[in-house]
């Protein structure tokens, strides 16, 4: 091995050592002036955790638990994006609409069936998050409705690559407030059924 590292120097450790977490696990004091990329799970990090568009429903929910997360990425062949599934996709109305409308069992459903895919969703730049405070986020996702906020980077090559994501749910624990999502209209009978309530 050449001589371009350095060797360094080990230390006996004290009697006064503790174990500590990662900061993203306690509960750092942040506040909604302070900079939005702070708030931001970073993909050069964080594992972003995906499924297949075959993958069903109670898979998917199993994986959740066991990732601690409320979203995964349906991934393709070599990570290409195909959309995103949520807690919400499983236990809200999606699986129901699908089997009204093609019969079979709940359990055969699958992440294709209920995911949004890549056509119909949005982000933000990364180089707008670095601009911004987690305060503008927090009106951006209850202007939208959207509990998770996606974040893009251009790539060299003309692709997008996802560099991160905003949670709601991580916002409000950290901060200590309740986000009010206003809803949010994906499809006209969405929008019929929000103008007649």
């Amino acid at each position: 091995m050449k001589n371009e590292y350095q060797n360094l120097p080990y230390r006996f450790l004290s009697s006064r050592t503790l174990i500590t977490q990662n900061s993203r696990g306690k509960a750092v004091k942040a506040g909604l002036d302070d900079p939005a990329f702070s708030m931001m799970t970073d993909f050069k990090h964080v594992r972003p955790f995906s499924t297949t568009t075959t993958t069903t429903i109670d898979e998917i929910s199993q994986k959740m638990i066991a990732c601690g997360v409320r979203l995964l990425f349906v991934a393709g062949n070599n990570d290409a994006l195909l959309g995103l599934v949520t807690y919400n996709d499983i236990f809200g109305e999606k699986p129901v609409r699908y089997l009204q409308e093609n019969g079979g069992k709940r359990e055969e459903i699958g992440a294709q069936e209920i995911m949004t895919p890549l056509a119909r969703l949005e982000a933000l730049e990364l180089d707008d998050i670095l601009k911004v405070r987690i305060g503008d986020i927090v009106e951006t996702m209850q202007s939208s409705g959207r509990q998770h906020i996606l974040v893009v980077k251009d790539q060299a090559d003309g692709s997008q690559a996802i560099s991160g994501l905003f949670s709601s749910t991580q916002i409000e624990n950290r901060l200590n407030i309740k986000i009010e999502l206003s809803p949010r209209a994906n499809t006209f009978a969405d929008l019929e059924r929000a103008l007649n309530e």
